[in-house]
């Protein structure tokens, strides 16, 4: 499968393989590890290295990995991914501007202002945080919604969320970062960072 995958990104190319948690995939190898898992590891580390030695001009493959778990990816993968950027948690004008676009094309009643100190409301919530706010106010105006009347109301007779409803989803929906987290992550991209940054919490 992981042959058959950078097969399909050469026929393909340019192409971009990503994938996503990558830490459960190439994580650290240990002498009680089960034989296919090793093998997988194995397997992608060699197509990884055969997609960078050919002629840049016929293979033009772009690996990216996501996790935030990067403590936990195996060394060798670790010296394979050259560029490492660590990516922070969304400050206060990237969440309004979160909260903004998921409520691009929903029923809201909220001013700029309010959505303004929705995200100053959000310190440490990451992106996924954020998503997982505006679906829980969104569910607000369906509970209000009488249980004989859920199957028939129309989609107009459904009030527009509002900033009560964000109150009431913040109860509901906690940071999922620690500071504990943070601190791991800093040391991490300070160790093995691509670019040194200064984070800057708010």
């Amino acid at each position: 499968m992981v042959r058959a995958l950078f097969a399909v990104a050469r026929v393909h190319q340019p192409a971009v393989i990503f994938v996503d948690e990558i830490d459960s995939l190439l994580t650290q190898r240990t002498d009680g590890e089960v034989e296919a898992s090793r093998r997988i590891k194995t397997e992608f580390l060699v197509q990884f290295d055969g997609a960078h030695v050919g002629n840049p001009d016929e293979d033009r493959i772009l690996i990216i990995g996501a996790t935030n778990r990067p403590q936990e990816i195996d060394e060798a993968a670790r010296r394979r991914l050259i560029k490492r950027f660590y990516i922070p948690l969304p400050n206060a004008a990237a969440r309004q501007q979160i909260v903004e676009r998921l409520l691009l094309n929903q029923k809201h009643a909220l001013s700029l202002q309010e959505m303004e100190r929705i995200s100053l409301l959000t310190k440490g919530y990451s992106g996924s945080d954020m998503d997982g706010v505006c679906r829980e106010a969104a569910l607000g105006p369906i509970r209000e919604i009488p249980p004989n009347e859920i199957s028939s109301i129309s989609l107009e007779a459904v009030r527009p969320m509002s900033a009560a409803d964000f109150q009431h989803a913040l109860t509901q929906v906690r940071a999922s970062v620690s500071e504990n987290d943070l601190d791991l992550y800093e040391k991490w991209n300070q160790e093995y960072g691509s670019l040194p940054q200064s984070i800057v919490r708010e």
